[in-house]
């Protein structure tokens, strides 16, 4: 497909933009280069124009003056030439011109025929043979400026003419009067006129850049305040505003600043509002339903179902499984809330990462149904919230004991990066489906299933946003992959100080062994 007019030009420039300075790209450098541009175009065209009207003038002048004054004296002696002048005749022409005009630097020289007579000295160096066919083809005073030597001369032929008898029309007499004058002098005024030139091109540019300056600064002035108020909104600073003056485009960006910051002010005002009415609301239902559901857990550990024989039985089991799922959403709710409201706090303590583990999973029965893979004891010791970290622990492994297939794995060592920072990581993986690659980014998400079949499943789908905050409460990181040979992987790294261990062989083989 052909390309479009103009396509090659703009594709030059633009690579020839690319390839100036970052610095040299900001709006005052092309500002101030194009004011200077435009002022060399004018002054440069200025000056050209002037110059070569001046220099016209000077020189038409001094030809005229010259020419003019020529005539006067060849007509003064036209009359007293003989009709047919031998070269003693010419010789007192010559002279006769020259002394008429002895202070004007002349060279005279006058022909007839086959006769030359020079004044003051033989030949005219600058006289071209031009200049004698023209002569002698026309009948006027023709000239010609010639460069002798790096000299402008000026060379003038004039026919002489003259009248006999009753004929009174003008006839060549064959007499041809030659000058040659130099023109030092008009050289010399217009090199001062070009000096005069540069000087005032010098002086336009230096006013140009002045101007430029003053410019670029009238422009750039409400740009630069514009910069730094949207940098300033960006960190968060909404009451920023531009003061507004003058009424041109520049005004309206500014007006229209004022208004978009405005707008979003009172939208961020309004979401923080209903963001902590939800939270308040969430953390005073959460509240109001401690107390209970805590009366009702009391009621149906009172009432065992298993003292209970049929449809009694069933529907105390029912109302004794509601009323635990209700007390986990309860607390995770309350949980949530505390993380919304910044509330959330660190009890750290120097722990065994591998005992902590250990009881975890002791204390909710969950030994003989996941392969654990620790340190041996006082191995990997770090400064952690331990009522988090049983969290954390608790939440992943249970959602690969309910989602996932077995065998269950739990593996914990230490990874240390190139920088020399080292991180305590917890894996835990499972055999089972994986996590379907769509639901991968939101997996962490409040109240998210990856499975619509789930939706009614006793997850309250808050168990791994919290295990996701608990985690960045502690500065650490948490992921969720695929294995390629089947099933789901969560990694947790939390951060080590230098010596919280100095793992073993073993210990980073272990950290090494549950992700592939």
């Amino acid at each position: 497909m052909p390309a479009a007019p103009g396509a090659g030009p703009r594709r030059l420039l633009r690579a020839a933009l690319v390839r100036i300075p970052l610095p040299l790209r900001g709006l005052r450098p092309r500002l101030l280069t194009a004011f200077v541009l435009v002022a060399m175009a004018s002054a440069l065209g200025t000056g050209a124009l002037a110059f070569r009207e001046a220099r016209t003038g000077v020189l038409q002048q001094s030809q005229d003056s010259v020419i003019r004054q020529f005539r006067t004296s060849v007509d003064a002696i036209a009359p007293y030439i003989p009709p047919s002048p031998d070269r003693s005749d010419l010789q007192s022409v010559v002279n006769q011109v020259l002394y008429a005009n002895r202070s004007s630097g002349w060279r005279v020289m006058a022909t007839y025929g086959d006769h030359r007579a020079y004044a003051p000295s033989a030949g005219l160096v600058g006289l071209t043979p031009e200049l004698r066919r023209s002569v002698a083809e026309k009948r006027a005073t023709v000239f010609q400026r010639v460069n002798v030597d790096g000299r402008p001369r000026l060379v003038v032929g004039m026919p002489v003419t003259s009248t006999s008898g009753e004929n009174t029309q003008p006839r060549l007499s064959g007499l041809v009067m030659y000058l040659e004058v130099s023109q030092n002098t008009e050289e010399g005024s217009i090199k001062a006129m070009v000096s005069g030139i540069e000087r005032a091109t010098l002086v336009a540019l230096c006013l140009a850049v002045v101007l430029a300056l003053l410019a670029a600064g009238g422009v750039l002035r409400p740009v630069r305040a514009l910069r730094r108020a949207t940098r300033r909104m960006a960190a968060g600073h909404l009451d920023v505003r531009l003061d507004v003056t003058g009424s041109d485009e520049l005004a309206d960006l500014s007006q229209a600043f004022n208004e978009t910051a405005a707008e979003l002010e009172r939208t961020i005002k309004e979401l923080h509002r209903l963001e902590a009415q939800g939270r308040r609301f969430v953390a005073d239902v959460s509240h109001e339903l401690r107390t209970p559901l805590a009366a009702m857990s009391a009621v149906t550990d009172v009432l065992d179902p298993q003292e209970r024989d049929g449809e009694t039985g069933e529907a105390l089991r029912l109302i004794s499984e509601g009323t635990n799922r209700l007390s986990v959403l309860v607390n995770d709710l309350m949980e949530i809330s505390r993380f919304d409201a910044g509330a959330a706090e660190l009890h750290r303590d120097e722990i065994d990462l591998a005992e902590s583990v250990r009881r975890t999973l002791a204390s909710r029965g969950w030994q003989g149904q996941v392969e654990a893979r620790l340190p041996g004891p006082g191995v990997l010791r770090a400064r952690v919230d331990p009522r988090r970290l049983d969290v954390v622990t608790a939440n992943l492994v249970g959602n690969a004991l309910r989602h996932g297939e077995p065998p269950v794995r739990l593996t914990v060592g230490v990874r240390k990066e190139g920088t020399g920072m080292a991180w305590a990581v917890i894996e835990v993986s499972d055999n089972g489906p994986g996590i379907a690659e769509e639901a991968l980014p939101h997996i962490f998400e409040r109240f998210y299933k990856a499975s619509t079949s789930r939706a009614r499943s006793e997850s309250s789908g808050l168990g791994l946003a919290i295990t996701a905050e608990n985690v960045r409460l502690h500065g650490g990181r948490i992921r969720a992959a695929n294995l390629l040979r089947g099933g789901a992987v969560f990694t947790v790294e939390l951060p080590l100080h230098p010596d919280d261990a100095d793992p073993s062989p073993d210990t980073r083989t272990a950290a090494a062994g549950g992700a592939r």
